[in-house]
């Protein structure tokens, strides 16, 4: 079977997969995207914080930015790739219409969070339940903001929201007690603190209501939290891709123009780092995008010399 043949696939229809097929395809490669259609954002109803976009949904982004790469001659296969293998001359992948072969690889799979295990939250997700302050907290200005802790560094985000918030709730959650600084800290700024383990997330006519501890219930406007972050990197792995642990998990080691240790293999976005949001992935898939196009570049310059020799 003849395998049909791009100059880059790039796996994931995210902000930084998008991002790079665009740059390329402008450039005149001939790139195909495959998108499975599960973007991390997309429980969000807005975007807020992408200069030019604030307030757009995630959704309207991506829609706007498969028709650009389209535009420019660019391929977007709805489509979830599982597996791809390092061919002769490449890479190769299970397309929609059969084999597709690419001279070069980017992934860009993004992250999934992993949540608390606590009855209500995963219902507000997205909504009354963010993580998010610089995203969501100009939002919830007015709110009486809680923060259940998933750890120490609860203390932390709940600091950050008090310049969101008048009225900040803290919930160590059995897992983020502030220490003796810490607990000077959140009282000398008016952090209220609510101890006991966290129940439930209570809900009132779609919206977050209150906090269920053990004995009683503390009634909030919304809820931020941490997760726990996991890439979506086994199509990395599985090519054997070299990873590196960075204290709070293993995540696949990409240089500074995001080439990983499997050769022609790129990597961008949150697959690989966990603190881009979608303004970040689209410059870091611009970047990407202008480092694969310099190693086709010189593969196409290698080429030519090769066939130029072949002919003396």
């Amino acid at each position: 079977m003849t395998a049909e043949l791009f100059d880059v696939a790039v796996v994931g229809g995210g902000p930084a997969g998008l991002s790079a097929a665009l740059s390329l395809a402008r450039a005149r490669r001939r790139v195909i995207v495959f998108d499975a259609g599960d973007p991390r954002n997309g429980v969000a109803e807005h975007m807020h914080g992408v200069l030019g976009h604030d307030g757009l949904p995630p959704a309207g982004l991506l829609e706007r930015g498969r028709g650009e790469v389209e535009r420019y001659g660019g391929i977007v296969a709805h489509r979830r790739i599982e597996t791809a293998r390092v061919g002769q001359s490449g890479i190769e992948v299970d397309g929609p219409s059969g084999l597709v072969r690419a001279r070069r690889l980017i992934v860009a799979t993004g992250l999934r969070d992993e949540l608390p295990e606590i009855a209500g939250l995963r219902e507000q997700w997205g909504r009354g339940v963010v993580v998010c302050p610089y995203c969501d907290g100009w939002e919830r200005r007015d709110d009486t903001i809680g923060v259940i802790a998933t750890g120490p560094q609860g203390v932390d985000q709940a600091q950050q929201l008090r310049q969101w918030a008048d009225t900040v709730v803290y919930f160590p959650n059995d897992v983020g007690e502030p220490g003796a600084d810490a607990l000077r800290t959140l009282e000398a700024r008016g952090i209220r603190i609510e101890r006991g383990r966290v129940n439930a997330v209570q809900s009132s006519e779609g919206r977050v209501a209150a906090v269920e501890l053990g004995d009683r219930s503390v009634k909030v406007g919304s809820i931020f939290t941490a997760t726990t972050l996991r890439p979506r990197d086994r199509l990395l792995r599985d090519l054997g891709a070299r990873t590196v642990d960075d204290g709070d998990g293993s995540w696949v080691e990409v240089d500074a123009d995001g080439r990983t240790s499997v050769e022609h293999v790129w990597a961008v976005g949150n697959v690989v780092d966990r603190r881009s949001n979608v303004s970040v992935s689209l410059g870091a898939g611009s970047l990407i995008a202008g480092a694969v196009n310099a190693d086709l570049t010189a593969d196409d310059i290698e080429r030519s010399l090769r066939q130029d020799s072949a002919r003396e």
